[in-house]
């Protein structure tokens, strides 16, 4: 236990109420004295959280805690919290810094409730470590799109599956000149949270103008990061390439099919341009959520999961919302020199659909030459119905007996460098080791681009409907260690490094876990054995959430 548990303070939440019983949030829910009774849960802090705004849940959520349901659906009960956890085990004393992790966490305006899991405005939550204690918060990033439904109690711009409900039809076609211009898109960052090699800190999803600077301290909001160059574009990677030195991503052309590459220096905001990839198949770009590279390469994938337009200008969802499946258009995987811009290698592969690529590294020969790219991602087997799988009515109303989540596996494409027109695509290892789950990914990033050993995912103890376990899969040996807590849900393992560390896996992995009882914890393991050394219970369970960064103290 760590020395300072017994220097926080017990409170109970109804506590948190007390000067707040008039206020709603959205303009729909009263804090009431039976609101109170339905959440009352301890918590620990030493932190005056009576001072904090609270939000409470739709009335089908209220009683979330009296019914002990997984929280991981549900949105989140505050606006913001602060507080001191006290920690089972030991946490080791080199790790200083902050976790930062990002995703949506409120589903709902007023009473109207999402539909899908990358539908909700972005949650930040923070674990700083210093010195063997934790200290937890969380808060809201304050978009243009949060705050104008918060404001107008409606959806103002259009998220990943949820679209504005015009007044009438002059509105529509408003809507849609504003939809070409980029202007309703949402700004709302729920993807990812990274540090750009100058310590900003940027919350980013695919949307350009969600590129949202926050303080990893405070988690207040700063204002947007606005691009500077004149490249333009409305959606980008929303897994760029960070390193201290350089930013990459991708913006797909959806005019003329392709996708611009471009690299941005370390304390700059202008993107400058490396090069382009022109589509060899379908009407539109595949889909690109992330992408790999290597030392000398860029990796462009060509998914036949495509962008479609058509899609994107429909008021309601279809199953595979802003995209369409076009197996004939087939999958490709392209690579171009990052000196200078040129396609070096253009190859057909199987079909393939994937969110996360892991990592990529060169292959040589006996003398040093180059030979191939391995490009290694979280492969759902060519299944696009992953994507309906995550609408929350489905991850709400599991009964956990079915097997309904979609097989995946660690895919790894092997690309020539010797002009054939053909790659591969296999399984790096047999995925019943990590059951046939795969997705949310992290390496020690000492080996981004490089030849590596050890990855950290999510995979699947079955049956279920979403990756539940924690897994570390081991590359050369071609086995997996698999953490499992029965019923909890688990965020991204991320892996930090031990400072000075020679070893590829020394280090520790966090996750957040919502547990099966309504509540959630911080985890902590040991890189190399797996096994846990130290949890923090937090004060109510938390929604899932998706990516995270390491802050590092200075």
């Amino acid at each position: 236990m760590a020395s300072f548990a017994s220097s926080t303070t017990k409170i109970y939440c109804n506590k948190m109420f007390d000067h707040v019983k008039d206020e709603t949030y959205f303009g729909k829910v009263k804090i009431n004295e039976k609101t109170k009774k339905n959440l009352d849960f301890k918590l620990v802090t030493n932190v005056a959280a009576s001072q904090l705004p609270v939000i409470v849940p739709p009335p089908d959520q209220q009683v979330i805690k009296k019914e002990k349901k997984l929280a991981a659906w549900t949105s989140v009960l505050q606006e913001r919290w602060e507080g001191e956890l006290v920690v089972e085990g030991e946490l080791p004393l080199w790790l200083n810094g902050t976790y930062l992790r990002n995703g949506p966490g409120q589903w709902h305006v007023g009473n109207y409730n999402f539909r899908h899991l990358f539908d909700g405005y972005a949650t930040l939550v923070r674990l700083h470590f210093e010195n063997g204690r934790l200290i937890m918060g969380h808060r809201q990033v304050e978009s243009e799109a949060y705050k104008a439904a918060k404001s107008s109690n409606k959806i103002c711009y259009r998220e990943f599956s949820e679209v504005p409900k015009p007044d009438n039809f002059l509105s529509y076609i408003g809507d849609i000149a504003k939809l070409l211009s980029g202007a309703s898109l949402t700004d709302n960052a729920n993807t990812g949270v990274v540090k750009l090699g100058d310590g900003r800190v940027v919350c980013l999803t695919e949307t350009i103008k969600g590129s949202i600077v926050i303080d990893p301290h405070t988690l207040d909001t700063l204002g947007k990061f606005e691009y500077s160059d004149t490249l333009g574009g409305l959606i980008h990677s929303a897994h760029p390439i960070v390193t201290d030195s350089e930013f990459l991503t991708l913006i797909p052309d959806l005019i003329k099919p392709g996708y611009v590459v471009v690299r941005m220096e370390a304390g700059s905001n202008e993107r400058k341009y490396i090069g382009r990839v022109n589509c060899r198949g379908g009407p539109a770009p595949g889909w690109v959520h992330s992408f790999p590279v290597t030392e000398h390469y860029i990796i462009v994938p060509e998914m036949p999961l495509r962008y479609c337009a058509q899609n994107l200008l429909k008021a309601e969802p279809t199953p595979l919302y802003k995209f369409e499946w076009h197996p004939n258009s087939k999958g490709f995987m392209h690579v171009m020199c990052k000196a200078s811009g040129n396609i070096v290698a253009s190859v057909e592969v199987p079909l393939y659909v994937t969110f996360h690529f892991i990592n990529a590294y060169e292959e040589k020969d006996e003398d040093g030459r180059v030979t191939a790219v391995i490009a290694d991602c979280c492969e759902h087997s060519a299944d696009t119905t992953i994507l309906d799988k995550l609408r929350l009515d489905n991850l709400r109303s599991y009964n956990g007996k079915d097997d309904v989540l979609p097989d995946a596996r660690v895919g790894r494409f092997r690309i020539p460098l010797d002009g054939s027109p053909y790659g591969e695509l296999e399984a790096a290892l047999d995925p019943n080791e990590h059951g046939r789950g795969m997705d949310m990914c992290s390496i020690n990033p000492a080996y981004l681009g490089k030849k590596y050993r050890y990855a950290y995912a999510c995979g699947a103890k079955r049956p279920c409907n979403f990756p539940n376990t924690l897994t570390k899969i081991d590359l050369f040996d071609k086995k997996a260690k698999n953490w499992y807590d029965e019923g909890a849900v688990p965020s991204e393992p991320f892996f930090v490094a031990r400072p000075g560390a020679t070893e590829e896996d020394d280090g520790v992995v966090i996750s957040m876990i919502s547990d099966k009882n309504g509540e959630g914890y911080a985890l902590i393991l040991d890189g190399s054995t797996f096994e846990e050394i130290a949890r923090a219970k937090f004060p109510y369970g938390l929604p899932y959430g998706l990516h995270g960064c390491w802050v590092p103290k200075k």
